[in-house]
C-alpha cells in the first residue's frame, strides 16, 4: 500500500510540476490598442542557455520565441554572432512594460543592441514580427516572472 501511495504522490508531483512549468512557457503581449498576442517561449535561465540563445537556429515559428530572465534589474546588451535569422529583441522591465525593441537585428554581426535602461528580461521573436503585430514600447509582456507577484525586481 505504501508503494501505491508513493507512486501516486510521485505522479501528482510530476503532473503539477509539469503544469507549473508549462505556464512559464507561455507569454502574452498586450498592446495599448487592446490586441493580445500569445507566444510559446523557450526559457534561457542558466548562463550557458543565455550565452547560446537562438544561435545556430535556421527557423523560428511566428508564435514562438526565447525568453531571457534576470532576477535583478540590469542593463542588457545582445549581439547576433552565430545567429542565422533576424530577430526582434523586446527588452522588458520588472512590471512587464516593454522598455525598448530592437527590430530586425542583422544576423551574424557583433552590432550591440542595448536595453537603454535596466531590465529584467528580453524576449526574442522572429524579426519584423513586432512591427507587423503593432507591438510597441510601452506595451506589456504578461508572464509569471513580471508584474505584481512576479520574480522580477528592481531596486
Amino acid at each position: 500500500m505504501r508503494g501505491v501511495f508513493a507512486s501516486a504522490s510521485l505522479a501528482l508531483f510530476l503532473l503539477f510540476g509539469a503544469c507549473a512549468q508549462a505556464d512559464e512557457r507561455d507569454a502574452v503581449i498586450e498592446t495599448r490598442d487592446g490586441e493580445v498576442h500569445r507566444f510559446t517561449v523557450e526559457l534561457a535561465l542558466r548562463p550557458d542557455e543565455q550565452r547560446r540563445g537562438l544561435m545556430y537556429r535556421e527557423t523560428l515559428a511566428e508564435d514562438s520565441g526565447m525568453l531571457f530572465f534576470y532576477p535583478s534589474c540590469a542593463p542588457a546588451q545582445f549581439w547576433m554572432m552565430n545567429t542565422y535569422i533576424p530577430l526582434d529583441m523586446i527588452f522588458i522591465e520588472a512590471d512587464g512594460r516593454i522598455a525598448r525593441i530592437a527590430e530586425m537585428t542583422v544576423p551574424e554581426t557583433l552590432d550591440a543592441h542595448d536595453s537603454g535602461v535596466p531590465v529584467n528580461g528580453v524576449l526574442e521573436v522572429k524579426g519584423g514580427l513586432t512591427r507587423r503585430l503593432g507591438i510597441e514600447e510601452g506595451d506589456f509582456v504578461r508572464h509569471p516572472w513580471f508584474g505584481e507577484g512576479g520574480k522580477a525586481t528592481c531596486g
